[in-house]
C-alpha cells in the first residue's frame, strides 16, 4: 500500500520524524512537502526526512510540474495553486493522484503523531466498523466526540452559526461501514475559529480549550448530514480528488474555508454516489503555535456568512451525473446559477467567480494526469 503525505509547511517538520518508526516499511510512504522553496528551511527537512522518500514542491517545481502537462498553457492551470496558504495542499493532491497512490494523508507541521498513527487511518478507510450519526439539524458537532477539559458546549471552526445546525439533536445507528475519507481528531488544541478562541480569552491564538482526545474511534455521517472538514489531519482515498479541490485562499479578504467548503462539496457529492466519510481516530495531537487571533478573525470574517448560505444552497443540487469529476462540474454549475444568495458583496461574488472557474479547471487537470 502506498501512502502519500501531503504537508504545506514553511517550518522545520520535526513531527513527521515518527513516520520512520512506523511498523509499515518505509517504502510504503513518500512525503511531499508543499512549501515556498526556502533552501535553508528544505535543508534542514532533508535531513529530518532522510529516512523517508520525499519530494518537495515550492513556487518553481509546481511550474515545471504544470509546464510538462500542459505546455505553453500552463500558466491558467498553475493559477489553481494558491501560494503562502494552507490551501497550497491542493497540489500535493494532484501528484498523488498522479502517481496513484492508494492513501492520501494530509498533516499540517503543528500535529504530533501517536502510537500507531497510519494504521488507524487505514482501520477507519478500510473496515466495515463503526457508528452513523444523523443530524436533525443538518450538522453534526465534531467536538462533540471529544473529551474536553471543560463544561461547555464548543463547536468546531467552519460549523455553522445558526441554531439549528447547533441543535446536537442526534441518532444514533449501529451501522458502520467503507469510507472514502477519515478525518482523525485532535488532543491538546481543538480546530476552533477565531471567535470562540477569542471569547475564551485565546490573544495568544490558542485559549484555554484542550482536548484529551476522541471518545469514539470511528463516526460515519449519515446521508443529509454535514461536518466541519479540518484537513490538518485526514486520510482519504485519491478517487476523490477530482471533487476536493481546496479553493483558492488568501484571496479578496477570505481565507481559512479551504477544508471547510471543500468538505461540503464532497459531502454533499458522496451522499450522491454512495460513499461515506467518517471522523474519529487517531487523535494527533495539536501543538499549536502562537500568533495573533486578530489576524485570524480578519481571515474569517469576510467568510462567515457565505459560510451559514453555501451548504444551504449545495443541499438544492440535483445530480445527474455518476461520478466525482461530473457531479463536481454540476455543482460549480449549481453554485453559479446561485451567486445572488451566496454572495451579498461585489468582491464576494468576484471571489465566487474565481471558485467555480477553478472548479471547471480542476477538473481538467484531473482528467489529464489520470
Amino acid at each position: 500500500m502506498q501512502i502519500y503525505v501531503v504537508t504545506a509547511s514553511i517550518n522545520p517538520l520535526e513531527n513527521l520524524c515518527t513516520l520512520a518508526n512506523c511498523p509499515l516499511s518505509s517504502d510504503e510512504i513518500k512525503v511531499l512537502v508543499i512549501d515556498e522553496g526556502d533552501e535553508g528551511i528544505r535543508k534542514i527537512n532533508k535531513k529530518l526526512l532522510s529516512s523517508l522518500p520525499h519530494e518537495f514542491y515550492g513556487p518553481k517545481e509546481r511550474a515545471a510540474w504544470f509546464k510538462h502537462a500542459f505546455g505553453q498553457s500552463y500558466q491558467k492551470y498553475l493559477k489553481l495553486i494558491p501560494e503562502r496558504c494552507h490551501a497550497e495542499t491542493s497540489f500535493g493532491f494532484l501528484k498523488a493522484y498522479e502517481d496513484g497512490a492508494d492513501v492520501v494523508l494530509e498533516l499540517d507541521d503543528d500535529v504530533e503523531l501517536s502510537e500507531g498513527f497510519l494504521e488507524a487511518h487505514i482501520d477507519n478507510l478500510f473496515s466495515e466498523g463503526g457508528v452513523t450519526v444523523k443530524a436533525s439539524g443538518k450538522w453534526y458537532n465534531t467536538i462533540e466526540n471529544l473529551n474536553l477539559n471543560i463544561n461547555h458546549t464548543i463547536f468546531p471552526r467552519g460549523h455553522p452559526y445558526d441554531s439549528a445546525c447547533r441543535s446536537e439533536n442526534y441518532t444514533w445507528i449501529d451501522n458502520g461501514g467503507k469510507c472514502v475519507l477519515n478525518m482523525g481528531l485532535w488532543s491538546g488544541h481543538p480546530d476552533l475559529d477565531a471567535l470562540t478562541i477569542l471569547y475564551y480569552g485565546g490573544i495568544d491564538g490558542k485559549g484555554p480549550i484542550k482536548s484529551m482526545g476522541h471518545k469514539r474511534d470511528k463516526v460515519i455521517l449519515e446521508k443529509g448530514t454535514y461536518f466541519a472538514v479540518c484537513s490538518m489531519n485526514t486520510s482519504f482515498l485519491p478517487k476523490i480528488v477530482p471533487a476536493f479541490y481546496q479553493l483558492y485562499m488568501n484571496f479578496k479578504g477570505i481565507d481559512r474555508f479551504d477544508d471547510i467548503w471543500s468538505g461540503v462539496f464532497l459531502k454533499k457529492i458522496t451522499d450522491h454516489v454512495g460513499d461515506s466519510l467518517c471522523l474519529g481516530k487517531p487523535s494527533g495531537k495539536h501543538v499549536k503555535r502562537s500568533r495573533s487571533i486578530f489576524k485570524d478573525l480578519l481571515k474569517e470574517v469576510n467568510g462567515l456568512e457565505m459560510n451559514e448560505n453555501l451548504w444551504k444552497i449545495c443541499e438544492t443540487v440535483d445530480f445527474s451525473a455518476k461520478t466525482y469529476a461530473d457531479c463536481y462540474l454540476e455543482l460549480a454549475d449549481h453554485v453559479e446559477k446561485n451567486l445572488n444568495v451566496l454572495a451579498k458583496r461585489p468582491e464576494h461574488v468576484d471571489f465566487w467567480k474565481v471558485q467555480i472557474e477553478n472548479m471547471r479547471k480542476w477538473v481538467e487537470v484531473t482528467d489529464k494526469i489520470s
